[in-house]
Order: C-alpha cells, then sequence, then structure tokens
C-alpha cells in the first residue's frame, strides 16, 4: 500500500531569494519564474518567465538570467497594456498584475503580480505603498506575500506589517530593505507582522 504524507501531497515549488527585491520561483515542474532581477546570484537556471514590476534599474535587469529559447517576458509594460492591469496563463502558470503605487512609483508605470503556482498564490509586490486593491486580497486567500520595507521609496516596515495584516496570507516574507544592499537582517527580525518569515539573500525555501 502506498500511503502519500501531507509532505509528499503539498506543492513542491521552491522560492529562492536572491537579495534586494529579487527573488526566483521554481514550480514542482521545473518552470522558473524570475521577478525583478537585478541582486545577488542563480540566475544560472534558464527562465521560462521573467516578470519586472517596473523600470527601476534595480528591478529590471533581465539581461542577467539564463532563458529559455521560449521564454516570456512580461513588464509593466505589458501587464499594464490597453490601460488595465492584466492576466496571463502560461503553462497552467497565472500571473495577475495588480495595482502598486508610491511617491516615486505611479500607478501607470508601476505593478505587482499575483502568482499562482502549484495551487500556491503568491503576492509580490514590486514597489508599492499601500493600495485600495489590496482590501480585495484578503478574499484570495493567499499563501505568500512579499513586501517592500525601505521606507524611502516605497511603504516601511509599519505601513508593510498594516499590509500584511490587512491582506491576511499565510505567510508574509519581507524584503528590499535597503538600497544598496543585499538585505538588512536587524530591521526584518524588528518587523512586527503575522506569520512572518526571514529569508536571507541565497536562501530557497518550499512553498
Amino acid at each position: 500500500m502506498n500511503i502519500k504524507n501531507e509532505t509528499e501531497e503539498s506543492s513542491m515549488a521552491k522560492l529562492l531569494y536572491q537579495g534586494h527585491g529579487s527573488f526566483r520561483v521554481t514550480a514542482d515542474d521545473g518552470t522558473v519564474i524570475y521577478i525583478d532581477p537585478y541582486a545577488g546570484e542563480g540566475y544560472d537556471v534558464p527562465a521560462d518567465i521573467i516578470l519586472v514590476t517596473h523600470q527601476h534599474g534595480d528591478h529590471n535587469q533581465i539581461q542577467l538570467c539564463a532563458k529559455k529559447s521560449d521564454c516570456r517576458i512580461i513588464t509593466n509594460a505589458e501587464a499594464l497594456a490597453g490601460g488595465k492591469h492584466n492576466t496571463f496563463e502560461i503553462g497552467g502558470i497565472s500571473i495577475q498584475a495588480v495595482e502598486a503605487k508610491s511617491l516615486f512609483h505611479s500607478p501607470q508605470k508601476c505593478v505587482g503580480y499575483i502568482i499562482a503556482i502549484d495551487e500556491v498564490k503568491i503576492y509580490a509586490s514590486g514597489d508599492t505603498n499601500r493600495t485600495k486593491q489590496m482590501e480585495t486580497f484578503a478574499a484570495l486567500k493567499l499563501d505568500y506575500a512579499i513586501f517592500p520595507g525601505t521606507g524611502i521609496i516605497s511603504m516601511g516596515l509599519k505601513e508593510a506589517a498594516e499590509c500584511a495584516r490587512l491582506i491576511g496570507a499565510k505567510h508574509n516574507i519581507i524584503i528590499h530593505l535597503q538600497p544598496g544592499a543585499l538585505f538588512n537582517r536587524k530591521k526584518a527580525e524588528s518587523w512586527n507582522a503575522p506569520n512572518k518569515i526571514i529569508v536571507e539573500p541565497g536562501e530557497e525555501i518550499a512553498l
């Protein structure tokens, strides 16, 4: 008799945090998605999909990524084509562009993404402050929400914690904590958000 345990039945998707605002998600079938490539290492695995939230230079270095011949690149331009937030279905993965904005980020030029992969839903906020659309996210029952915490060009730790409580994801991750640095462990530890996970640059977690 073959009895599967909970670990075997659960998703095997993985998230590699590369540092700053950059991370890589790998599906159980090997599909690779890079989000906001710029910092750290781990760009040698060929990409199936590359997502860019906006065109600041610390979020859009797509040339760093090895790419499959049919790699799909979705930037804020494609995400906002037609003047709306678009949804993309690629090989069984759903990618929904959502609102992002701050003092230094126009909502006409910036997005976040909700990525549904291996039955896991991940909110990649990009650089943003709280948005009106976040009020609808609790109904989506997100598994992971990933927020910035610089407090300079986007939300700081207090606002990011408020957004985490509003959205109600099962797990919350703080990234993009300090300009010019991969990470700031002290700031991450001080983040007062529910269901917090601290992920260091170069660390890969199972989702």
